[in-house]
């Protein structure tokens, strides 16, 4: 074919009212899933793809040029120009990206992201740009990550490899990668000149044909081309030679499928393909982040659940505890009536006279060492408490650490804000939790503890004790409504009243000692019980409030995410209705 009209097929692009229409609908398409991922905080590479995806729509077709170092790539792009312009050799002779313009003067220079910008008066460059990009498998693997970035940009991708090492397993796996990218592929086999014959170039294509559709599931347009002979054929003049090289049937295939309707629809898909593939990879991100987080609400849902067990726990057994208590107070109750008993009749009626000695032996053999016992039983209650609660801040802290370590062995897509913050607040509450397990001063917090059960007994009984301890206080309150039943046995009273009436003060004693004994109980038990509530209380409080950031992390993320997916999808599915009214220009 002559060069002149391999030029040509490259008219100016004039859309029709359908294709203003779908080019109007795929840029506020590409805009809203640019604005999606903003928002979504997507990794700025993604963002940049996109956008240069949309700035794209007005450029001229992208043809880029792709394929392993020593493929014959910079030969193969001089032949397609009919001039050399890019420099050959055996070594890696393209060590960045190099994109080939219309320019009157021929010039090179620096662009941006490290791209040589190469201008040439040549007529094929006048409506479309070609792109020669670095060897996938050079040494330098810098090169390799710039060429895989600049795939993305391009609207047809041809893959260079060379005849005498066909489709090698590094090219199947870049080719994988752009077939992602939802880009169209031709396959070009270069050095062709290398094969002995005809049967062998049927081979070559016969065995990337067969190895593309068993790996990468689609059979590639295919091409075998010596392009050195083509290069010199042309330079020449030579269309004989020019046949010969085989070079005709790829540039027949560029004009009558990248014709002004073809180039159009690809020039469309090609923002599609990227828009799809980073949609379909947020979706997916957005997935796995909520999977991740069912598994931190079943974690919060178990500490839920704990806390729960642990509050209702602690009630059924203070409960239980505080029955000792009681039947300490049963026990100085029977013992005060059968003090009564023993003392308040005829033979001790002169013993009665002695009010102090009464009253000391009523201290000694009633009330005797009850308040000790009750301090000890209340201390003992505290220490249980106090147990609990660190067990509880145990279970919490183990809970968390498992859900860290669980994330840390197998987590939900790549490493982003929402990775980082979450694995944030995790260190950060189980940061609080262990330092509440490893700072926990059982003595500070049983005294503590044991100073508010004082002050609740006090402030029920209506005293001002000071800083006595608890034990101290019953003594005080025992001895207050217990020990005065001395005034009943007044000389003076047995003296007026004769003995007759000792029966009716024992029986008015006994009673007057079950009322106290009763406002004492009450007094005691609604002290402690009220304190023990309140602490109980403040415990679940204090854990609650140390997993409360995690757990409105977590509620808000999974909100925020089940919006992402949504959002995505329908931006998604909008994607794939455009993709199939291009398909259809």
């Amino acid at each position: 074919m002559p060069r002149a009209n391999f030029a040509l097929f490259m008219a100016d692009r004039i859309l029709s009212g359908q294709q203003e229409v779908v080019l109007a609908e795929e840029r506020q398409s590409l805009r809203d899933l640019l604005s999606a991922l903003s928002r979504y905080q997507a990794k700025r590479a993604d963002l940049a793809a996109l956008e240069r995806s949309i700035a794209q729509l007005d450029e001229l077709f992208l043809l880029v040029i792709v394929g392993e170092f020593n493929s014959g790539k910079s030969t193969f792009i001089n032949a397609l120009l009919g001039e050399r312009l890019l420099e050959e050799g055996v070594t890696p002779t393209t060590s960045r990206i190099h994109r080939l313009r219309y320019a009157e003067a021929g010039r090179s220079e620096p662009g941006r992201d490290g791209i040589l910008e190469v201008g040439a008066p040549n007529e094929l460059l006048r409506h479309l740009q070609i792109v020669d990009t670095p060897g996938t498998n050079a040494l330098d693997r810098e090169h390799e990550a710039i060429t895989r970035e600049f795939v993305p940009r391009s609207d047809l991708v041809l893959f260079v490899t060379s005849a005498d090492r066909p489709f090698t397993e590094s090219e199947r796996a870049f080719i994988e990668s752009i077939r992602e990218w939802g880009k169209k592929l031709v396959v070009v086999v270069n050095k062709v000149d290398f094969l002995a014959s005809t049967e062998e170039r049927e081979q070559v294509e016969e065995f990337i044909r067969t190895n593309a559709k068993q790996l990468l599931g689609f059979v590639p347009e295919i091409f075998s081309v010596s392009s050195r002979s083509a290069l010199a054929a042309k330079i020449e003049g030579d269309e004989r030679a020019v046949a010969a090289s085989h070079f005709p049937a790829l540039e027949s295939y560029l004009v009558e499928t990248l014709d002004e309707r073809e180039r159009i629809r690809l020039k469309l898909l090609n923002p599609l393909g990227v828009a799809t593939k980073l949609a379909d990879k947020h979706v997916a991100l957005s997935d796995g982040r909520i999977q991740l987080l069912e598994g931190d609400f079943e974690t919060l849902d178990r500490i839920d659940a704990q806390l729960a067990l642990y509050h209702q726990d602690l009630r059924g057994q203070f409960r239980f505890r505080l029955t000792d208590v009681d039947n300490l107070l049963h026990e100085l109750e029977s013992r005060g009536l059968e003090f009564f008993d023993d003392n308040l009749r005829l033979a001790r009626a002169f013993d009665l006279l002695n009010k102090a000695r009464v009253k000391a032996d009523f201290e000694r053999k009633v009330i005797a060492d009850t308040p000790k016992q009750i301090e000890a039983r209340v201390d003992e209650i505290i220490d249980w408490m106090v147990e609990s609660e660190l067990s509880q801040w145990q279970s919490v802290s183990d809970s968390l650490t498992a859900r860290k370590n669980a994330h840390a062995e197998g987590g939900a897509g790549e490493v982003g804000k929402f990775e980082y913050n979450r694995q944030q607040l995790l260190d950060t509450v189980g940061r609080s939790a262990r330092t509440a397990v490893q700072g926990y001063d059982q003595s500070a917090e049983a005294d503590r503890m044991a100073e508010s059960v004082r002050t609740a007994v006090a402030g029920t009984a209506a005293v001002e004790v000071g800083a006595i301890g608890l034990g101290t206080l019953i003594t005080a309150l025992a001895t207050t409504q217990l020990a005065d039943f001395t005034g009943l046995l007044a000389a003076g009273t047995l003296a007026a009243l004769g003995f007759f009436i000792l029966p009716a003060r024992r029986k008015r004693a006994k009673s007057e000692l079950q009322k106290q004994i009763l406002e004492l109980r009450e007094q005691l038990m609604t002290g402690i019980t009220a304190q023990f509530e309140r602490e109980t209380e403040r415990s679940v409080q204090r854990i609650q409030e140390a997993v409360t950031p995690y757990t409105r992390f977590v509620r808000g993320e999974r909100t925020r995410l089940n919006e992402m997916n949504q959002e995505l999808t329908e931006i998604r599915g909008n994607l794939a209705r455009l993709k199939e009214l291009v398909e259809g220009i």
